[in-house]
């Protein structure tokens, strides 16, 4: 254990080095950081506890997911009918089922068409046998397609991935730092905006499920007729304007284009009134959709709708071949700003609904870092006065390699970005005791071999080669608990499982690497007869 080659102690010093100099630009600010190369760029980022921001809690409307899924289990037996060629009445949901009235002659086929809608889930739900519909006959033709819970559940936690993604988007466009986001339950998003103070703007933009449809504005009827008591067709529904004050539309129900064929949206001004507009441009799909739909509907107005608000509705002069547009209805520039982010984001799949919000002020979190800075000098002190006092010189050693320690883990922690929480500065200063810790059964080891009647050398040697089954099996044992706190933790947990881990991994690096190689050197010069242990 005490013999290095000059390759290897060369490769222990540059390892340590360089991992060491990934915590410097956390000593200087940000503005100047930045001026620096990419690669050297990488910092540790204050959590919300530390620097203060915002906390929202936000819940999807589970209700909405059912309501969609029943919808698109109604329009697909719809589309399954007809391409069968299967005449039917009374497609409708009712309840929590969809229901369909199918004449006798056309029943066993339509039965069997209807039952290859439903899927087996999947994951661990489809090995038991769940699918994603059930199909009974009621009698007398009629079939009753019920949406199970199994499905509901899958559908809500797909939602909610997807939901993650879009927020994290959303967020990210409105220039904050290191946001926190991440599941919480089985229909909850946590978001933790770490510097924000005021989520006035983040909770209107998280609040908007920013659903973008072009559709056509129906010409057979106007909202006039229908005010006044005429009905509405089949195929259109009734929309009110953004824009107060609110003017009602007749829209036709087909989308000719969605939002999810936008490639980009970026506000600018109308060259010609200087009003605030948003310029959008769709993907291959998109363009070759809207140059359909606009070359077929020359003199047509249609209507550009989000959230079933009409936001504008133009009349298409000339078909529009270029995948481009623009959207104009009386902006503000700040609401221009906000649509545009919108557009570029994405829509959400269901409404989510803020329902737990907490803003923590900077002076709070900079309270918990003097006090976290205390503990830590304390904590600190006390460890080395009683490493110098125990074991003198050997004491002497292994505060360096605790002091590098700490050292190594900032630098990690800021290769990988990563927030440090209150809870984090605590897994830092448990790390510092572990680390001593391990010291410690490696003198007591070399205390018992030169009781046992070593020499000085042979003693060290034995005392690090012995110890290391002890210490592997009391930092694994621990590191395998900091794993299981980070996969079942959420939020301060998980900073301190990281900190608690990553400190294991340094901690075993020091204690059998760096520790034995300064021991190795004072050995090589000194050749001890006694230990001054």
């Amino acid at each position: 254990m005490l013999y290095f080659s000059r390759w290897k102690a060369l490769a222990i010093i540059l390892t340590a080095v360089i991992v060491c100099l990934f915590a410097v630009p956390n000593f200087f600010s940000q503005e100047r950081v930045k001026t620096w190369p990419v690669w050297a760029q990488r910092h540790i980022v204050l959590g919300l506890d530390l620097q203060g921001g915002s906390y929202l809690l936000l819940e999807v409307d589970s209700n909405y997911v059912k309501k969609e899924k029943l919808d698109q289990v109604r329009d697909e037996v719809r589309r399954v009918l007809r391409d069968a060629k299967i005449g039917y009445t009374g497609l409708a949901v009712r309840a929590d089922a969809v229901e369909v009235r199918v004449k006798e002659s056309d029943q066993q086929a339509a039965l069997t068409k209807l039952r290859e809608l439903s899927q087996p889930l999947g994951g661990l739900l489809g090995s038991s046998g769940q699918r994603s519909l059930e199909v009974s006959d009621a009698g007398g033709g009629l079939f009753r397609l019920t949406v199970p819970q199994a499905a509901i559940t899958e559908r809500i936690r797909q939602t909610i991935e997807q939901s993650i993604q879009i927020v994290e988007r959303r967020i990210n466009e409105l220039g904050t730092v290191e946001p926190l986001i991440q599941r919480q339950g089985t229909d909850r998003i946590l978001v933790q905006v770490p510097g924000l103070q005021d989520p006035t703007d983040l909770k209107r933009i998280l609040g908007q499920t920013a659903k973008m449809e072009f559709r056509m504005v129906d010409p057979s009827v106007s909202p006039d007729q229908v005010q006044s008591g005429r009905g509405v067709p089949a195929d259109s529904e009734v929309l009110m304007s953004e824009q107060s004050p609110k003017v009602p539309y007749v829209i036709k129900r087909q989308v000719l284009v969605s939002g999810g064929d936008l490639t980009d949206a970026q506000p600018g001004f109308d060259q010609r009134t200087n009003e605030p507009i948003v310029n959008f441009k769709f993907n291959s799909s998109g363009s070759r959709k809207f140059a359909q739909a606009t070359s077929e509907n020359v003199g047509q107005p249609f209507a550009i709708v989000l959230d079933n608000k009409v936001i504008s509705a133009p009349v298409i002069r000339e078909p529009i071949t270029g995948g481009q547009g623009q959207i104009s209805g009386n902006f503000t520039v700040q609401a221009a700003n906000e649509l545009a982010l919108l557009m570029r984001a994405g829509a959400l799949p269901a409404p989510l609904t803020v329902i737990e919000e907490r803003t923590v002020g900077p002076g709070l979190g900079q309270d918990s870092i003097e006090k976290g800075k205390l503990a830590a000098y304390v904590g600190s002190i006390m460890v080395i006065a009683f490493m110098l006092l125990t074991y003198r010189l050997f004491g002497v050693f292994a505060n360096i390699a605790v002091a590098i320690n700490v050292a190594m883990i900032f630098g990690i922690l800021s290769l990988l970005n990563a927030t440090l929480t209150l809870p984090g500065i605590a897994g830092v200063v448990l790390t510092v005791g572990i680390a001593v810790d391990s010291n410690v059964l490696i003198y007591e080891r070399i205390r018992e071999e030169l009781r046992g009647g070593r020499n000085a050398i042979s003693a060290i040697d034995a005392g690090f080669r012995r110890a290391l089954a002890t210490i592997l099996d009391s930092n694994i044992t621990t590191f395998i608990a900091a794993a299981v706190l980070f996969y079942i933790g959420t939020g301060p947990v998980r900073g301190f499982a990281v900190t608690l881990g990553i400190g294991i991994i340094t901690t075993v690096f020091t204690a059998f690497t760096l520790t034995s190689l300064i021991v190795a050197g004072w050995v090589r010069w000194k050749r001890p007869k006694t230990v001054p242990i």
